[in-house]
């Protein structure tokens, strides 16, 4: 399984009221450039942790990358949040390549586009038509305690 790297900034950005996890739009950003080969690396401070920062891949024949949220909530001081599978489709031609997904909060405007944490897999990806790349979020993708 993929590791999942939370970025720096969130950690402020869910402190200060940047986030709302439990109603926001969640959407998935691709990339083949590394975070911290970026100009402005999205891998510091909370300024540079924004979907700006990302030097994307084109989407033209993507699937949607926004994801539903199956439940939100807090238990005995934990917070989980859980998010449905999505199911990335390459239609009418390629999507990518790319190494890294993004998560990122599309509902905020102040910062826009904040970045939550990234999946690197590795090595370049690239889907053909009609090929298919699920995004697992597992059960419990997010705990806080």
């Amino acid at each position: 399984m993929v590791a999942f790297t939370k970025l720096n900034g969130f950690v402020e950005d869910l402190a200060e009221k940047v986030h709302n996890l439990g109603s926001d739009q969640l959407v998935i950003a691709l990339s083949n450039t590394a975070p911290g080969s970026e100009t402005t690396p999205p891998t510091g401070a909370t300024g540079t942790n924004i979907l700006a920062n990302i030097t994307q891949i084109s989407y033209t024949n993507c699937s949607t990358r926004n994801i539903t949220t199956s439940s939100s909530a807090q238990s005995a001081g934990t917070y989980t949040l859980a998010l449905t599978d999505l199911v990335l489709t390459a239609s009418g031609g390629t999507v990518g390549a790319f190494r890294y997904v993004y998560i990122y909060n599309d509902t905020p405007t102040s910062p826009a586009d904040p970045l939550i944490g990234y999946w690197d897999y590795g090595s370049s990806i690239t889907l053909n038509s009609g090929e298919t790349l699920t995004i697992d979020f597992a059960a419990g993708t997010m705990t806080l305690a």
